[in-house]
């Protein structure tokens, strides 16, 4: 009996994959609020963006964000004075195992406070191409012209 309890605390340990301890690393690091300091293009010129059907990249550029990992949800703030819609808005959030590339993405859907989708049930996706402890980077390609236009979003951490 005792042999069986050790073979399934070793089968139950190792189906714990790299890829699923690295998504709880993440969330745990992500937890606290950050500061959406820089939004930039992967090319030149001057664009009007509206991100995540909310706001212009400008309004988004400062906003501060918070992140609550154990039931995967956060809420922004979009606060600049020159922009129409400002306030906080709430969404959900999740880290899933990454795909075939390898690369690791973050999923993201508007809800309201009752945790309802604002957005028929629509959600985005950035590449997660950065997170430690201080800053994290977003990267989301959309379509522009029918080509790939990345949006590029650097985060700093202000706190826990």
């Amino acid at each position: 009996m005792k042999k069986l309890m050790l073979l399934l605390a070793v089968v139950v340990l190792a189906s714990c994959s790299a890829p699923q301890k690295t998504v709880i690393a993440a969330k745990k690091t992500l937890k606290g609020e950050w500061s959406l300091d820089n939004i930039s293009y992967d090319r030149s010129g001057i664009f009007d963006v509206k991100l995540y059907n909310d706001a212009t990249a400008e309004c988004f550029t400062g906003s501060v964000w918070k992140f609550i990992p154990n039931n995967n949800t956060g809420k922004y703030e979009v606060n600049q004075s020159s922009c129409t819609s400002t306030g906080a808005r709430n969404f959900r959030f999740t880290i899933p195992k990454p795909e075939g590339d390898g690369e690791y993405y973050f999923l993201f859907k508007p809800i309201n406070e009752k945790k309802k989708s604002t957005n028929n049930n629509a959600g985005y996706r950035m590449a997660l191409k950065h997170l430690d402890d201080a800053t994290m980077t977003w990267a989301m390609t959309v379509s522009l012209e029918g080509k790939p236009f990345v949006i590029t979003m650097n985060f700093n951490k202000l706190q826990q």
